[in-house]
């Protein structure tokens, strides 16, 4: 007799109590036949805001599909995304984050409310990932992550060129390198078509990690948007998760410790965006796994940076892909001895069955160098602290030249005041530009400086001045940049006390965020100091209340005695 696959919908299904319930299913297609059948939910996040997402419709009808085919009875439905590039430098960035937590919250309450036994999430722009895996944590049934893939790069004079060309343009334009002919170039050519930004930005960061972390199937991570093996993905996964429901393999037993071990190993290997530590951490609170800032810290050194990739690098993900792909990357770092070969994944294997099926990295190709010559010994992203960030910080410094610089701070409470002082001249070489009041509450939503760091490399500042924030910075980001200082402005964190002239020390080799006063003085200016007011009400009022420190992943489902971690000294 076969397994009755109904683990929710049953009730449903049978009942004549629910006959109303089954009238309802009825008019949307449902026929006598489906009620025997798991119903298997299709989380779509298609839109027309952004490329990032514009094709996931198809891509959704693409995993019905294969869901249908395996035996279910399959529904697609939708949620939002936050076009990260068009809202970049502007107040809708301040949604950004907060949209991780919509879209993961909406997904629940349709994967619950409709009593759905499984389902499969497909998301594009950067939060649709981690909003996706947090809602698959919560829902506790069967599901699996695809990724919708990422965008061909654009062609302007023979060059390949992204977004990020078109944000640093501006600074050139700014300091008369290009002129505005050339920046409208740059527009029109950066954004060929569908799919999420090329570079190891934040998009292709998570998609990698969750690929190394079982949740989604081998080589889907790397095919690009506008491809039939992206269709192909789609369609796969819908089958999959039908075989996981047989199987009775739920998220849990995938997303294990070792497996976010994995997926950091991952990140790291592949010069991964600082939003991945970010991401991670509230990822693994949504399936109450224990990880801490020290696991990226200990992991960091142990992992080799091997991918040159943008945006420090050369390429982007689709000559990943050509190269070989993540898998292909997950194979070399299993066979060198960096990956848990023992965790399970969706395909209802192990890691290292799975890569034994792949094809190891292509004859000749340059993406991935060898692990005994990296570009960097240690990963990229590294943790700080010191007085300045007590609870920890997070640069990312592969491709620097320049890794430490003390200097007197130039003190911004907004980003627009920041960006105005960079484009007006008022920011040297040597100055330590801080911008602050722009974490999970303060900002709300700890918005991404992608804008404002791109400006100062363009205008040749990228690795004279450094760049720290409360705020985020894009997986785009390059230069000597930290972000997530916590605790945060708002909270009355260190960051809030600094004043113009204060000398600041960034030390990425020490790991050193400080600021060159005595604690009797900064407790004198804390007296002084008063919390601005929170927003008092929408989306951004209900975050701002809600939210926890960014070194504990930004979330906002922890009780109040959990919100802050632990000062260390």
């Amino acid at each position: 007799m076969n397994k009755d696959l109904r683990i929710r919908s049953k009730q449903l299904s049978e009942d004549p109590v629910r006959t109303p319930n089954r009238a309802m299913l009825r008019a949307v297609g449902f026929k006598d036949e489906d009620f025997k059948k798991p119903m298997i939910g299709v989380a779509s996040t298609w839109s027309e805001v952004t490329p990032c997402n514009i094709h996931i419709d198809e891509l959704a009808r693409n995993a019905k599909q294969g869901a249908k085919d395996a035996g279910g009875a399959p529904l697609i439905f939708n949620t939002i995304t936050v076009s990260d590039g068009i809202s970049m430098g502007t107040a809708g960035m301040r949604y950004s984050l907060p949209s991780r937590e919509v879209i993961a919250d909406s997904i629940e309450t349709v994967v619950g409310g409709e009593n759905l036994d499984g389902f499969v999430a497909i998301g594009g722009c950067d939060k649709n990932m981690p909003g996706c895996m947090i809602a698959i944590a919560r829902s506790e049934v069967p599901a699996l992550f695809v990724y919708g893939g990422t965008i061909k790069p654009g062609k302007l004079n023979g060059e390949d060129i992204d977004i990020v060309s078109a944000f640093e343009g501006v600074g050139k334009f700014n300091n008369g390198d290009i002129d505005n002919k050339e920046l409208n170039q740059i527009e029109c050519h950066a954004c060929p078509g569908a799919g999420s930004c090329g570079g190891m930005y934040t998009a292709n960061t998570m998609a990698s990690a969750i690929e190394a972390m079982g949740m989604s199937l081998p080589g889907s991570s790397s095919n690009p948007a506008e491809t039939e093996l992206k269709k192909k993905d789609c369609y796969d996964a819908g089958l999959a998760v039908y075989k996981l429901l047989e199987a009775g393999i739920y998220p849990k037993d995938i997303m294990t410790k070792e497996a976010f071990e994995n997926a950091i190993t991952v990140v790291m290997a592949l010069g991964g965006s600082t939003n991945a530590i970010l991401h991670l951490l509230a990822i693994a609170h949504a399936i109450d796994v224990d990880l801490k800032l020290e696991d990226f810290e200990r992991l960091q050194k142990q992992v080799p940076h091997i991918a040159d990739l943008k945006p420090s690098g050369k390429y982007v993900m689709q000559d990943l892909h050509e190269a070989g792909g993540v898998s292909a990357v997950m194979k070399l770092l299993l066979e060198q001895g960096y990956l848990h070969g023992d965790c399970l994944t969706v395909t209802g294997k192990t890691v290292a069955e799975n890569l034994a099926e792949c094809e190891p990295l292509k004859e000749g190709q340059k993406v991935i160098v060898n692990t005994k010559q990296p570009l960097r010994q240690d990963g990229p992203l590294v943790v700080l602290k010191g007085n300045l960030a007590p609870s920890g910080a997070v640069a990312k410094v592969s491709g620097l030249k320049v890794t430490n610089l003390t200097g007197p701070a130039k003190v911004f409470d907004t980003e627009e005041a920041a960006t105005e002082a960079v484009l007006n001249g008022q920011i040297q070489p040597g100055d330590v530009l801080i911008i602050r009041y722009e974490g999970p509450k303060g900002g709300p939503g700890m918005p991404e400086m992608l804008s404002i760091s791109a400006i100062l490399v363009g205008k040749g500042l990228g690795e004279s001045v450094a760049l720290l924030t409360d705020g985020r910075f894009s997986g785009g980001t390059h230069g000597l940049v930290v972000g997530h200082i916590a605790p945060e402005a708002q909270e009355g964190g260190p960051i809030a006390l600094v004043k113009n002239g204060d000398l600041i020390t960034v030390d990425s080799d020490k790991r050193e965020l400080s600021v060159h006063v005595s604690d009797e003085v900064l407790e004198e200016r804390r007296k002084e100091w008063k919390a601005p007011e929170l927003m008092k009400k929408g989306v951004l009022g209900k975050y701002a209340r809600l939210v926890s420190c960014s070194s504990i992943g930004a979330v906002t489902d922890l009780f109040e005695e959990k919100r802050e971690p632990a000062k260390t000294k």
